[in-house]
This record gives C-alpha cells, sequence and structure tokens, in this order.
C-alpha cells in the first residue's frame, strides 16, 4: 500500500479532524502534543489528531486519547516500522499492528515556588559552557552511555543545552526539551560514571533553570517514578510531583 502522507504542521490541520491545544496548566495533561502544537509546532509532523517529532529529533509523539481514530492517525505520521513515544492517562491498549516495547510509569513536577539554585564551584579541571551543533557527537556519547531519554542528532534543535568538560571531554550535560506556553522541559539531564557524586547535575540543571525563568517560564521535568536518586535531586532543587503518566514505546508493525 502506497505511505500515507504526513505534513509539516506549519500548514493547515486536515479540516476533518481539527485540534486545537488548551491554555494554562492543562496543557500539562498532554504535555508531548501540545508542545507540537504550540511551542516545537514548526517542528512537529502532522497527520489528523496526531503529532510526532522527527526522528532525528526523537521518538516523542503525541494523541489526544487512545481512539481508534487517533491511533490510525499515529500510524500514518509514524510510518513503517517506526517507534514512538507516549504519555498517556490510561493503560496502553494500542489496536494490532502495534507491539509494546516498553512501559512504566513517569512522574511529572514542576518547579513553581521562588528559584533555587544548587550550583558548586567547579574543580579546575572543569569548565562549563553551553553546547552547540559540533558538539553533537559528543553529547549522543553520553547519552548513548548514561540513557537519559531519548537523544538523537537533532535532539539539540529543542532547545538551550549546556555542558561540562573535562578538557575537551564533554562528561555531563542538562538542556531542554518539551516547549509551552508558560513551561519549559529540563531534560537529558546526565553524568558520567567517572564524575557522578560531584554536583555536575544539579549545577547544570540550576543554569537551564535560569535560562527557563529568563523566558519568564516555569521549569518542568519527567522522570521515572521508580528513579528515587533523580527525583531526590529534583525535589531539592524545588521541583513538586504534579501527576504521573503511563510510558507507553510502541513499533509499528504495519
Amino acid at each position: 500500500m502506497p505511505a500515507p502522507e504526513v505534513t509539516f504542521s506549519s500548514s493547515p490541520p486536515f479540516a476533518e479532524a481539527p485540534i486545537h491545544a488548551p491554555t494554562g496548566d492543562p496543557l500539562l495533561d498532554n504535555p508531548i502534543l501540545n508542545s507540537l502544537l504550540t511551542g516545537h509546532s514548526k517542528l512537529a509532523l502532522a497527520h489528523g489528531r496526531a503529532r510526532r517529532f522527527p526522528q532525528e529529533i526523537g521518538p516523542l509523539s503525541g494523541i489526544p486519547d487512545q481512539s481508534a481514530e487517533s491511533y490510525q492517525d499515529l500510524r500514518a505520521v509514524a510510518g513503517s516500522g517506526a517507534v514512538v513515544a507516549l504519555f498517556l492517562n490510561e493503560t496502553p491498549a494500542p489496536p494490532a499492528g502495534w507491539t509494546l516495547l516498553r512501559g512504566g510509569i513517569v512522574d511529572q513536577m514542576v518547579r513553581t515556588g521562588p528559584a533555587m539554585r544548587n550550583q558548586r564551584l567547579l574543580p579546575l579541571e572543569a569548565t562549563m559552557r553551553p553546547l552547540n551543533a559540533g558538539d553533537t557527537h559528543a553529547m549522543m556519547e553520553l547519552a548513548q552511555l548514561t540513557e537519559p531519554g531519548p537523544f538523537q542528532a537533532r535532539t539539540i534543535e529543542l532547545g538551550a543545552f549546556y555542558g561540562i568538560f573535562h578538557g575537551c571531554r564533554l562528561v555531563a550535560m542538562a538542556g531542554q526539551r518539551l516547549s509551552l506556553p508558560g513551561f519549559v522541559e529540563v531534560s537529558a539531564v546526565c553524568s558520567h560514571p567517572d564524575v557522578r557524586g560531584r554536583g555536575y547535575a544539579p549545577t547544570l540543571m540550576s543554569t537551564v533553570m535560569d535560562h527557563i525563568h529568563a523566558q519568564g517560564k516555569t521549569p518542568m521535568l519527567h522522570s521515572f517514578a521508580s528513579n528515587d536518586a533523580a527525583i531526590a535531586v529534583y525535589k531539592r532543587l524545588g521541583f513538586t510531583w504534579r501527576r504521573s503518566f503511563e510510558l507507553a514505546i510502541l513499533e509499528n508493525n504495519l
């Protein structure tokens, strides 16, 4: 069968399946879809009710519900054999033709109080600076080693990223991912095993949060609910739990 047409969402969405983002905090109840409808709409691939980031950015995708229509649109925008990642309100229930590769509970946390910082003086061998496209290879290597979440060659296009280097070696990073009116996600927080325990992650997160606050927005993030160590760090930085999602990493088998 011919491949379904996929459009960039800067073009008008299909009239028969209009979709509109809510305003205010409800945006956070479907953060991937609403980021693709608002702050990252120019990056979004669209078909009917479904949106996704290009494969070179990552598998994050959004649908408004788990209806047959939503999954049909998701299949069209994903493409044959593609993997997508969804945040769902209920247990994943994809129709035939999808394989659930991974699930789990993801906690959403928001930083709503006064700005809190956790920055330490870096050791002499360490320097911190903004990351750019020239750092992509090193960023992908660090992400592959530490698995902070989906990270591809174009993920850096989603927002500002900062890294800590020992000499020319990238040993820790953090940056921004989802972007919605009023909120920006802190993401890709990771440190090489050789440097863990030195406070690099909270230092980088504080820098990313400063960047978000400078935009007049509120930092938020997502973490596996079982990642107690990471959640403890986030709480010390002032993040509080808002809600949980069911993660669904799905492969399109048709």
